[in-house]
């Protein structure tokens, strides 16, 4: 070691001892200073879980055991049986169906009918594009009843009762819809719509090839929100449904509770099947959709 080193290295030494003191002379949580918001954060989190598990917990368990006080914990035996149960008292895969069939047609309808109307109100110039724009806003301070009885009695003269058709037409398009996606249009540079101009472009080429897929990050978000609304709808396909093999499973799950008395393990068994494809949408898109309602502006 040369005598330029060792000064240098004890003094390393010598810091590093006074450190380990220091902490030494510390508190725990001193030591720990992030030790709450990991606890927090912990604790948040089963919370928030908890209503999943009891749901899980439920359908495992006998009725007996879900209507003691107070109720078990734990099954003492997993019956899975509840499961199958669901099959044989309601038409659970023709409810599946029905529901994925109407989700998938409000999807596309949404997708379609409001990334074309964000673009032209976010892009073109025509007139009363601002008044047109303010009436479709409006319809968000509606509440969604007052549109019960005019929509109904529209499906109901088109024939489409009791229909996927009917239960999905007044979903396809959305005044959220339509404002999310004019926002997501708006934050693209104009510098894009100038260069697809200059090169020819027609609107309808400049929306479906240039625009449209740069805005995928709101397309997820718009599909994943599309998704969870379609699927969960209960009041308007409760009003234009009346046979069990044409309900979808929300209006399903809603029928299985009685009026003197629930079998809870097999209504919560249904309900977990019934959220699983849900879950998987939303696990898959959930970093879309996050990414999306950043760039939309929305918060």
């Amino acid at each position: 070691m040369s005598e330029h080193t060792a000064p240098s290295v004890l003094r390393h030494t010598a810091r590093s001892a006074r450190n380990r003191r220091r902490r030494q002379e510390l508190g725990f949580f001193q030591r720990h200073p992030h030790i709450f918001v990991h606890a927090a954060l912990i604790t948040g989190g089963f919370v928030m879980a908890f209503p999943f598990l009891w749901q899980l917990i439920v359908s495992l368990s006998t009725q007996a055991e879900v209507t003691n006080v107070p109720p078990s914990l734990w099954p003492e035996v997993l019956r899975w049986e509840n499961y199958a149960l669901v099959f044989d008292r309601v038409p659970f895969l023709r409810q599946f169906g029905v529901s994925a069939v109407v989700t998938i047609i409000t999807v596309v309808g949404q997708i379609g009918f409001c990334s074309m109307a964000g673009f032209a109100f976010a892009r073109m110039h025509f007139w009363g594009r601002g008044i047109i724009f303010a009436g479709i806003l409006s319809i968000l301070m509606v509440p969604t009843q007052a549109f019960l009885i005019p929509q109904f009695e529209i499906v109901q003269s088109l024939g489409l009762m009791n229909t996927v058709w009917g239960i999905a037409a007044p979903g396809v398009f959305s005044a959220f819809g339509t404002f999310l996606m004019r926002q997501a249009f708006l934050a693209l540079p104009g510098e894009i719509e100038e260069a697809a101009r200059l090169d020819g472009a027609s609107p309808w080429q400049m929306f479906w090839r240039v625009m449209l897929p740069l805005t995928k990050p709101s397309l997820s978000a718009l599909t994943i929100i599309t998704v969870l609304f379609a699927w969960n709808s209960l009041l308007w396909p409760l009003v234009v449904t009346t046979e069990a093999s044409r309900m979808p499973l929300a209006v399903s799950l809603a029928t299985m509770q009685g009026q003197h008395g629930t079998e809870y393990p097999m209504l919560m068994a249904a309900a977990l099947m019934a959220m699983a494809p849900v879950l998987v949408v939303f696990i898959v898109l959930q970093r879309r959709v996050v990414e999306g309602l950043a760039h939309s502006g929305l918060k």
